[in-house]
């Protein structure tokens, strides 16, 4: 079916479906049903009959379209022609005229017509918006955007168009003439940015384009050279970089424009804290320290200061790639950046990270226990962090030993908050605290009030202790055996991997017939990757995976598995081999949708 006769069948089907069932006679039944069947030779006879009553401008479309299709053209002609007379202001005849034409063969005509109907255009918007669509179904590029830039003069730039014209370039692949339309709307009005960013957007995500993501750059550096000093495309220029996550490009503009407009800083800091998101550490710590450099008199310099040591902190804990210099210097910058701001509430997040650090990772808990309990009582804090800061030193005194003073402190918070995600997360960790101690029933029964938390990774973490608890608990034997589990995962909680390791490893001696075999792997993984033995890691994943991918952990393994490939041990082609194989095996998984985000990157669609 020709573009012509697929787009006069759409809208005759369009138009007769609207009339009221209870005003079709049967003949127009009738024709309906021949049309549909494309027995055009026994609909024409019902059409050319209505149409030339008084009211047939309503059968004018699938007139046309029996008559286009039964090669009647001079009857065809006419019928348009008769319209044009009839409408003259509707300049769709005309392009009808014109479409007739070429399908009869005769395409230099056809474009006269095209071209009549946009001289014959007025100051309308309305008529102008009504032509370019015409041509635009008829994918007609070209006669669209000569129709918007006839009518952008006519109408004396009241309405440019330019979105129009932008999104008609786009459909003709003119990538280059779709961005000039953006940015010529950007230049003249600038407070259109999000529409532009909206207009561009889809350059980037699951179907990014890295050709047109190109050009894309090079108009926008165009635009920028010829007019230094439209800030605003250097403001879409940072956009861009941001979508694309080349946050080193965009901290050199955000630098260049704050140097240039005299700022105090506040797109470097939002920059920051958007590295700092995305876990590029590196180039927060260059923004925050450029608004640092600015000087204590900067508005910016407390914030920058917290921020800076807050991205530091992350830099070192949450890649399992610190040595004990690392935690000796972030130690020290902790100590000095509270030497200098003081302890109140403002830099309460501060003391509680300092007390993470000397406690989970220096070893110092007495020290750690001290700068909770400052933390804690520090007038004026808020209620929230104050209860951030009792979960913390419960988490130590179970660290420490002191489990009824670490149950204590869950309580509070969980009857705090008992209707908020922090209040959950307490509950979790009371719930916990019993799986500790070996009370598993009273453990599973929290644990499975948790599994519809408000929050997806608190309900997650619940509903896995609940499978490992209900998994394991089907023989007499069984209970034993999780019982020593538990004290080993407490261990690992400790920082005590030797006592870990020995206890996971006589329960294999003492049962050998355990179901906690995978467990027991996949908790020797945990230990491993936060000590930063990264080989040990994937080892003990990938004999679960030979020995267990059948079993509950089996998708967890493999997606860990790929994680520590693409980000620990440098191996990205084995990490999409991975990540593929768990869409493939575990099309259920709770990690499908990230391992198919992860796999589509890896494989070179650029996902965001």
């Amino acid at each position: 079916m020709t573009k012509l006769s697929k787009y006069l069948l759409l809208i005759s089907i369009f138009r007769l479906l609207i009339v009221p069932s209870f005003s079709q006679t049967t003949d127009e039944q009738l024709a309906f049903q021949y049309l549909q069947n494309k027995e055009y030779d026994k609909a024409v006879v019902y059409y050319e009959k209505f149409f030339n009553k008084k009211e047939g401008i309503s059968y004018y479309d699938p007139y046309l379209l029996c008559l286009t299709k039964l090669g009647q053209f001079d009857k065809a002609e006419k019928m348009i022609k008769k319209m044009i007379k009839q409408q003259p202001a509707n300049l769709s005849y005309v392009v009808d005229l014109g479409t007739l034409y070429i399908k009869n063969g005769n395409k230099a005509k056809g474009n006269t017509q095209y071209e009549l109907a946009i001289r014959q255009l007025q100051p309308d918007q309305k008529q102008i918006l009504s032509l370019a669509n015409s041509f635009v179904q008829l994918k007609e590029w070209d006669h669209a955007i000569l129709t918007y830039e006839r009518g952008r003069k006519l109408l004396k730039g009241f309405y440019p168009f330019y979105t129009e014209v932008a999104e008609v370039y786009s459909k003709k692949g003119d990538v280059a003439g779709m961005v000039n339309q953006y940015l010529n709307l950007l230049d003249e009005y600038n407070d259109q940015i999000q529409t532009v960013q909206n207009g561009l957007q889809p350059s980037f995500g699951e179907d990014r384009d890295e050709a047109k993501n190109d050009i894309i750059k090079i108009e926008l550096l165009k635009k920028i050279q010829s007019q230094p000093d439209k800030v605003i495309f250097s403001e879409l220029l940072i956009w861009f970089f941001v979508q694309e996550k080349n946050f080193g490009a965009a901290f050199i503009q955000s630098k260049a424009l704050d140097k240039r407009l005299h700022e105090e800083g506040d797109r470097i800091m939002n920059l920051g804290q958007l590295c700092v998101t995305n876990e590029d550490y590196e180039n927060a710590s260059k923004c925050f320290l450029y608004i640092i450099e600015k000087g204590k008199e900067n508005y910016y310099y407390v914030n920058a200061r917290m921020e800076l040591l807050n991205s530091l902190y992350k830099k070192v804990t949450a890649k399992f790639t610190y040595t004990q210099a690392d935690l000796l210097e972030l130690e020290k910058n902790f100590n000095a950046t509270l030497d200098e701001l003081g302890k109140y509430a403002g830099t309460v997040i501060l003391v509680k990270n300092m007390a993470h650090l000397k406690a989970f990772y220096l070893n110092k808990t007495k020290e750690a226990s001290v700068l909770l309990n400052e933390a804690i009582n520090l007038p004026g804090i808020n209620e929230q962090i104050k209860a951030d800061c009792k979960l913390e030193l419960g988490d130590l005194s179970l660290m420490t030993g002191e489990v009824w003073d670490a149950s204590l402190l869950y309580s509070q918070v969980e009857f705090d908050f008992k209707h908020e995600p922090i209040g959950q997360e307490a509950k979790f960790r009371n719930a916990k605290l019993s799986y500790y101690n070996g009370e598993f029933k009273w453990a599973q029964a929290q644990l499975d009030i948790l599994k519809g938390a408000t929050q997806k990774l608190i309900a997650n973490d619940a509903m896995l202790l609940s499978l490992t608890i209900s998994d394991n608990l089907k023989e007499d034997d069984d209970s034993l055996a999780l019982l020593l589990f538990s004290k080993a995962d407490l261990s690992a909680f400790r920082n005590q991997t030797d006592k870990a390791f020995g206890t996971l490893d006589s329960i294999l001696k003492k049962y050998p017939a355990t179901s906690l075999a995978d467990d027991i792997l996949f908790k020797k993984y945990q230990i491993y990757l936060k000590a930063g033995k990264f080989t040990e890691a994937a080892d003990n994943l990938q004999k679960l995976l030979n020995d267990y991918s059948f079993d509950i952990l089996g998708d967890d393994a493999l997606f860990k598995l790929a994680e520590m490939n693409e980000f620990n041990l440098n191996a990205p082609e084995k990490a999409k081999q991975l990540y593929e194989e768990l869409l493939i095996k575990f099309p259920g998984s709770l990690y499908t949708v990230e391992a198919r985000k992860r796999f589509r990157r890896l494989r070179g669609d650029g996902v965001n």
